[in-house]
């Protein structure tokens, strides 16, 4: 019974690359380096490339939930929440903002947005809370979701191009819902 060799061909195809130089290993290979392509020609990014400011950001978040009851009556109770906007973002006037807003503000500002951007579908906010609404637990998830309601309307290319109320909403101290 015959030994059967592969040709030699095979085991050129598949031997390792030469080892000279750790450079030349990821070159052969494609291995990606710390270095940033353009074309032909390639440079180091600095560290402000790297961990600058981006071209365009936007961080929102709802917090600091405070309940208010500015007269002796249970019914007069309701909490606001804390708008803390950080941009760099043209459409916005202010680059850092903080507002107090409370629940039936979200709700106005939410059928304006309705009313103002028919091409754009509005998020629902989170439910009305009529049991407990003043309970740590219900402030916490009711917090969260106006959160996320404003990341997404906040960070809508045509909203944020296109509204007249949300700047308003989301940066001015003075908004008043009766106004619109």
């Amino acid at each position: 019974m015959e030994a059967h060799s592969q040709p030699q061909s095979y085991a050129q195809d598949h031997a390792t690359p030469p080892q000279s130089s750790p450079a030349a290993a990821k070159n052969q290979w494609n291995i990606p380096t710390g270095f940033a392509s353009t074309g032909s020609q390639s440079h180091t990014q600095s560290f402000e490339e790297i961990y600058g400011v981006p071209e365009n950001f936007l961080e929102i978040e709802v917090t600091d939930p405070q309940t208010h009851q500015p007269t002796s009556s249970p019914s007069s109770r309701y909490t606001t929440y804390l708008i803390r906007l950080s941009t760099n973002i043209p459409a916005f006037k202010l680059r850092r903002s903080e507002v107090r807003r409370r629940y039936s503000d979200f709700e106005v500002f939410r059928d304006l947005l309705e009313r103002e951007s028919a091409r754009v579908s509005i998020p629902p906010l989170p439910g009305k809370v009529y049991l407990n609404r003043f309970d740590d637990a219900v402030i916490e998830e009711r917090r969260k979701g106006l959160e996320r309601f404003l990341k997404i309307v906040v960070g809508h290319p045509l909203l944020q191009t296109g509204s007249r109320v949300l700047g308003g909403f989301v940066q001015d101290p003075n908004w008043d819902r009766n106004a619109w």
